[in-house]
């Protein structure tokens, strides 16, 4: 299973390039079964990765464009008076996929974003007074753009915290970004074959909980949310859902790199993706987009004093 999801994350950098770090975090969030934001400016390849990864993994796959005037029913779906049936029926959504990439969400109202709310953390939705349970696996993987740009709203924070993890692609370095102007000359594009079905991933899924950690490593993370939380330093200390998130993706990451247990190395190495979105609300030009996190990794010892 491991050369098959290496092997993904090889697809994948084909399509996404020189952004190999990133796109093993973001399978990381999806083996943690999180929801990913990807944040940064337009053009950045956001949403190529998005449809590289439902295409590696075989992931049905819905597109949403958030704009202002986007309502709750657009998403979830709307109940339609059926005439010759005597009642209402639910037309589903593009909720409901495995794989719903909303696209510049935060340039939809608050109360449109706010639908997703019970989605993302009960993977169902509740309609005039019905539940519908969503599809197995769900993920949502949302793009931000940055806030100073005309015709955004900014998450709030009950939202970004209902993301996993949050991720910046950045530019690409030179020979990446020549490799992609260079395959402009090429006639077609090869389309992303999956390596990995759906009932496999589910099983690594399962798998992700089992990884072992030690009390030590256990400690470092408490160690860790314990001092976001005590120092002045940090606008918004981390919640205990905050230190699950970090436990969950350490495993996750520990996976991907082919370990059954987890190493301080492996929270180092998530750590700006899961808490830096949580330690600071809004949105983080590329240059700042890690700072809290490292100033929280600086500021704590790996081992216990």
């Amino acid at each position: 299973m491991h050369n098959q999801l290496d092997q993904a994350i090889s697809n994948i950098s084909q399509v996404v390039l020189g952004k190999r770090h990133q796109i093993k975090l973001a399978l990381t969030c999806l083996l943690a079964r999180g929801h990913l934001l990807l944040e940064d400016l337009p053009g950045m390849g956001k949403t190529s990765l998005s449809h590289a990864i439902a295409g590696a993994i075989n992931l049905d796959y819905n597109r949403v464009q958030f704009t202002s005037d986007l309502l709750p029913a657009d998403i979830i779906g709307v109940s339609i008076f059926d005439s010759t049936e005597k009642q209402f029926s639910f037309h589903k959504g593009p909720l409901f996929s495995q794989l719903l990439l909303a696209d510049e969400i935060n340039r939809a109202s608050p109360k449109t974003q706010s639908a997703l709310l019970e989605a993302m953390e009960e993977h169902q939705v509740s309609v005039d007074g019905n539940t519908w349970t969503l599809p197995e696996p769900f993920f949502v993987i949302a793009t931000q753009n940055p806030i100073h740009q005309s015709g955004t709203y900014p998450l709030p924070e009950s939202q970004l915290d209902r993301f996993f993890m949050r991720i910046q692609l950045g530019y690409p370095d030179w020979n990446s970004e020549k490799q992609m102007l260079m395959e402009l000359n090429s006639v077609a594009e090869t389309p992303l074959q999956p390596v990995i079905n759906i009932e496999q991933f589910i099983a690594v899924q399962d798998k992700i909980p089992l990884i072992n950690s030690s009390d030590a490593v256990i400690d470092y993370i408490l160690r860790l949310v314990t001092y976001s939380r005590e120092s002045e330093d940090f606008p918004n200390p981390l919640s205990p859902r905050a230190s699950k998130a970090i436990l969950l993706a350490s495993k996750a990451w520990a996976f991907l790199s082919s370990r059954d247990y987890v190493i301080p190395e492996d929270v180092q190495a998530i750590l700006p993706s899961v808490a830096e979105h949580r330690l600071r609300s809004g949105y983080s030009s590329p240059g700042v987009a890690a700072s809290l996190s490292k100033k929280l990794l600086d500021s704590v010892d790996t081992l216990a004093a």
